[in-house]
């Protein structure tokens, strides 16, 4: 009796469920992977930018418009009156024709095209970029894919490769329907939140994003869902009591402006200036924040030409300010600065704002620290500085690297550690920006600026500067 009831139990099961395993283990089933490849309810889609071209466009003397639309590929099931419909109870009837549907916006029902044993040729070349292109033979047509998920982008690929042989794919195909509007949403571009109702708390923030506004939320952090957003041109977190930044923003390789006004930050790292910011950050606001002092290596953000420090608790500016050739916007209103770097002197700004802040008046003598003859670390410091010889924490104490890295321009242009002589002068803030705003209300343009030297005869030669 017992055998009987296994007997009907295994011809009830499915034929492919009775398919024997193979030796050492179950069989593997892949699975496409990565953020731009959807399943939804079992579909397999792909949000990129398609451009169709037409074979035919040069010998008739056309070109294409060279621009893609944002669109949503789709394997779909292609329908045959000649094949049966599956019977209740099966899973997969076998390997079923397939066809891959090109939906946009403005044709949501999309364009058709057949898959098997039709595709002539992927080009693949720059798919880790999330590009590629699939050659049709009928219609001779190439599809061109850009700004795609480079590992949804392999995925979609491959699936499209087993529908040019026949072979079944590892998802079931979609009906052809039309796509939903909502499917769009994943192109958007900009997204602005203003408080924290509007923000999305369980749901991942369009993938294309290039403009990201989160106001008013609340944040005491950045969010890492935002560090995924490989498009990013702007991102403004302002209003928010984020104390700290991830050094994880240096990796939005394409960001340019950066908006942390009125946060909760102290600092800004070295690791952000030391990032891919160096090539992208064009914009930066840091206005209203608790920031005492900006690192040395700030001065490594060279591409920045708007930078706003208002209304914080800065001591001093970065000493090699003046390597930020491309500034022409400077705000540091409301700090507690006593005097400017000398290298101040070397910029070219358009605008320029220092009011309120706590300057001194310049010393009437200056200060002494030289010393005869110079000390060994004083000497090869100096060495390395001028000859421009390569340093690191591989090579050298890392001490000895931030020595290096702190070292003092004398007005001659020479290198300085320990051994020199300081003095401070005033400046007319005319002479490094077209419009100043004024530094107190006694209608005053001038400031005092910090100035070393690194010998005695340097000193004597710039003495007419401290008259």
């Amino acid at each position: 009796m017992l055998a009987r009831r296994a007997d009907r139990q295994i011809r009830r099961q499915p034929a492919c469920s009775r398919t024997p395993a193979r030796p050492g283990g179950n069989r593997e089933v892949s699975k496409p992977s990565g953020g731009a490849v959807r399943r939804l309810s079992g579909e397999m889609k792909l949000h990129c930018e398609v451009e169709v071209v037409s074979r035919h466009l040069p010998a008739l003397g056309l070109r294409n418009r060279g621009k893609g639309v944002r669109a949503v590929l789709s394997l779909c099931q292609q329908a045959s009156k000649s094949q049966p419909r599956p019977r209740a109870g099966d899973q997969r009837g076998g390997p079923s024709p397939a066809c891959l549907l090109i939906s946009t916006l403005k044709d949501r029902r999309g364009t058709r095209y057949e898959l098997k044993e039709n595709i002539e040729q992927f080009f693949t070349k720059f798919v880790e970029e999330g590009k590629a292109t699939v050659r049709l033979k009928e219609p001779p047509v190439d599809i061109c894919i850009s700004k795609a998920n480079s590992s949804g982008l392999k995925s979609f690929l491959s699936a499209l490769r087993l529908a040019h042989r026949g072979c079944d794919v590892d998802a079931p195909l979609s009906p052809l329907a039309p796509v939903k509007t909502s499917e769009f949403e994943k192109f958007k571009t900009k997204m602005v939140i203003t408080s924290k109702k509007d923000y999305p708390l369980s749901k991942n923030f369009p993938y294309y994003l290039e403009h990201l506004q989160a106001s008013y939320c609340g944040l005491v952090r950045v969010d890492k869902r935002m560090l995924c957003l490989k498009n990013l041109k702007k991102l403004d977190l302002s209003h928010n009591h984020i104390k700290k930044l991830s050094a994880t923003i240096g990796d939005l390789i394409h960001l340019q402006e950066l908006n942390l006004n009125d946060n909760h930050l102290e600092s800004f790292s070295v690791a952000l200036c030391q990032s891919t910011l160096q090539k992208s950050l064009r914009s930066l606001d840091l206005s209203k924040n608790k920031i005492k002092a900006l690192p040395v290596q700030f001065s490594q953000l060279r591409e920045l030409t708007d930078l706003k420090l208002d209304d914080n608790e800065l001591i001093r500016l970065p000493f090699k300010i003046g390597q930020l050739t491309n500034l022409r916007f400077l705000s540091a209103a409301r700090n507690k600065l006593p005097f400017l770097p000398h290298e101040f002197k070397n910029l070219s700004l358009e605008y320029l704002d220092l009011y309120g802040n706590t300057f001194e008046k310049p010393e009437v003598l200056p200060v002494i620290m030289l010393q005869t003859p110079l000390t060994l670390l004083e000497s090869s410091a100096r060495t390395i500085l001028y000859n421009r010889i390569p340093y690191g924490s591989h090579i050298i104490p890392f001490h000895l690297c931030q020595d290096l890295d702190t070292a003092k321009t004398c007005v001659c242009g020479r290198f300085c550690l320990s051994c020199f002589i300081q003095g401070t002068t005033t400046m007319n803030l005319h002479s490094v920006a077209h419009t100043v705003v004024l530094v107190d209300n006694m209608g005053g343009t001038e400031a005092p600026v910090l100035s070393y030297f690194c010998s005695l005869s340097c000193y004597v030669n710039s003495c007419d500067m401290f008259k």
